[in-house]
């Protein structure tokens, strides 16, 4: 089974990529995770994409493609996968398809987490973040003990510049100028799967394992 994740940032396709991975015995890939592997292995394609991020430059496409289709051809991807942040535009989705076909294969599912942008300013705005240990919370839905202070260390917690209203509003336009076409693109191609990633955590999933099947 092979599911994209859709959805702005925010939306939480993230954490419910994992629980897919984990339900359904598959690897959650990131983009992020395939990088770094590639960096810190001295890969020739992990090598070009680091002297395009040392130049603050983004990685061109069939480098990340060259890089995610190593990937989704090592053995604990014989059943499938969840790509996490990747395709991120058209001619992103474009290669990837291209890439599958080549090897007879195709995305099963796109499952977009559907969120509205005030929502999502609100959910990232409340996030809050250790600058110590990295532990991470949200002042309405997973509050330190103590305001303000780490649970796991005792170190200050941070309203991270990422999560600024200001700057996720940003992030937004910038999901919906070059993401949000994504899910006309799979809706076209039959896989796409639309939840309402508004509603409580563990409902989310739920609803998302009613489309993947048992």
């Amino acid at each position: 089974m092979k599911i994209i994740m859709l959805g702005a940032p925010g939306a939480g396709k993230g954490t419910q990529a994992k629980k897919i991975a984990e339900k359904y015995h598959i690897p959650h890939i990131s983009t992020g995770d395939i990088f770094r592997a590639n960096i810190k292995g001295g890969t020739e394609l992990g090598m070009k994409a680091k002297a395009f991020m040392d130049q603050g430059q983004l990685v061109p496409d069939e480098i990340t493609i060259g890089m995610l289709m190593d990937r989704i051809q090592e053995a604990d991807c014989a059943d499938g996968y969840v790509l996490d942040g990747f395709p991120r535009t058209i001619p992103q989705a474009e290669s990837l398809t291209s890439a599958l076909k080549v090897r007879g294969e195709s995305v099963d599912f796109a499952v977009n987490v559907d969120v509205p942008d005030e929502n999502i300013v609100n959910r990232m705005s409340g996030r809050r973040a250790c600058v110590s240990c990295g532990a991470t919370y949200h002042i309405v839905y997973n509050p330190p003990k103590q305001e303000g202070i780490c649970d796991v260390c005792g170190e200050k917690l941070v309203l991270r510049d990422d999560d600024k209203p200001e700057t996720v509003q940003k992030r937004l336009s910038v999901y919906h100028d070059q993401t949000q076409p994504l899910i006309e693109y799979y809706n076209a191609a039959g896989v796409l799967a639309n939840v309402d990633g508004t509603q409580d955590m563990e409902k989310v999933f739920q609803d998302i394992v009613s489309v993947l099947g048992d």
